[in-house]
């Protein structure tokens, strides 16, 4: 796949300004703590993982976290949070219900001049969604996920504009989560190519990656032009013992990935060629939440921006390595400002 460098500031769609990114998920409000007694554990939850929970645990998992934090997120969510954040136009797909969650989620978008399309969800469809991390002292975040809203997301609630209008179309694997969702996915890739817009997948989660290995691989083999995904999930879709070994795979693909090792930085597949990137270097880790959507934003807005794939993740390492500083998995610095300081944009 070649992306060719762009000016997305000047390019035309119609009378509309080309928007960076846009990314399609599942809209919900994060809950956000602390869990030094690991509570995570006597709630039944497998560490590290994205854990689905029903409308009627939401009570119990809220009364077991004690103060928190809360803003919108899901993972797409925060990744186009931070392309905002690096100065680039974005736009964000997705489903809530009317009430609270739903208006809190779409103010909080809006604020950082992210362009919405929110679908509006039926009584019978459930409230928003949240997720409730659990950040234990080691850094690791574990997730109780109440979908609700977000994963009624349908092929008729899909608006072209947005997508018409994207360098890249950024795409959440845990909207394979449910049926309707994964038919919107569908008509989003379709929506993509039509209109020259370069598709993105995220894998997610391992566990995700598992309950849906056979459609991920149809969609990338036939749909996908850059994926991005840990090491665990990238070897958890091709079936290898290591990273090495998927980097077989990947070239036969042809397409751009990016597969994130933690502190070992990533490794970059591209034409062929699989190149090291290291992580940013960060004194203290405080929480790692949001660090794959952060690498995200700033690979896939490097991207647009007609950077080469290893350039554009450095600036996704950079954006990384600010998120894990601090608690949250939206930037406390200026990410611009930092990414001009460190000559990557």
């Amino acid at each position: 796949m070649t992306i060719t460098p762009t000016p997305i500031t000047l390019r035309r769609a119609g009378d509309l300004p080309r928007l960076a990114v846009t990314g399609i998920g599942n809209a919900l409000l994060d809950i956000i703590a602390r869990d030094s007694q690991e509570v995570f554990r006597l709630l039944g939850l497998e560490k590290g993982a994205m854990n689905l929970i029903g409308v009627e645990d939401l009570e119990r998992f809220y009364d077991a976290m004690g103060p928190t934090v809360q803003m919108s997120g899901g993972s797409v969510a925060n990744s186009i949070a931070g392309v905002a954040a690096l100065g680039g136009t974005c736009g964000y797909i997705g489903k809530v219900a009317d009430d609270e969650f739903g208006e809190r989620f779409a103010h909080d978008l809006r604020s950082l001049g992210v362009e919405l399309d929110l679908a509006i969800a039926r009584v019978d469809e459930g409230p928003t969604g949240r997720c409730h991390v659990f950040i234990s002292d080691d850094a690791q975040r574990t997730m109780a996920t109440y979908l609700g809203a977000s994963n009624q997301l349908r092929v008729e609630d899909i608006r072209t504009d947005l997508i018409a209008r994207a360098e890249i179309t950024y795409i959440e694997g845990y909207l394979f989560d449910l049926p309707p969702a994964k038919a919107a996915v569908g008509r989003v890739a379709e929506c993509a190519h039509e209109n020259d817009s370069v598709v993105a997948l995220s894998l997610s989660d391992m566990f995700c990656v598992s309950r849906h290995r056979n459609d991920f691989m149809r969609l990338v083999s036939e749909d996908v032009d850059v994926l991005l995904g840990n090491a665990d999930e990238i070897c958890e879709l091709f079936q290898t013992p290591d990273v090495e070994s998927a980097v077989e795979y990947l070239d036969e693909l042809g397409i751009v990935a990016a597969i994130t090792r933690g502190p070992h930085g990533a490794t970059i597949v591209s034409d062929g060629e699989a190149s090291h990137v290291p992580a940013e270097d960060v004194e203290h880790v405080v929480d790692q939440n949001g660090a794959g959507d952060m690498f995200a934003a700033g690979f896939l807005y490097g991207l647009a921006e007609g950077a080469e794939p290893v350039e554009a993740a450095r600036l996704g390492s950079l954006c990384a390595g600010e998120i894990i500083a601090h608690l949250g998995a939206r930037p406390e610095s200026d990410l611009e400002e930092l990414a001009i300081e460190a000559g990557l944009l």
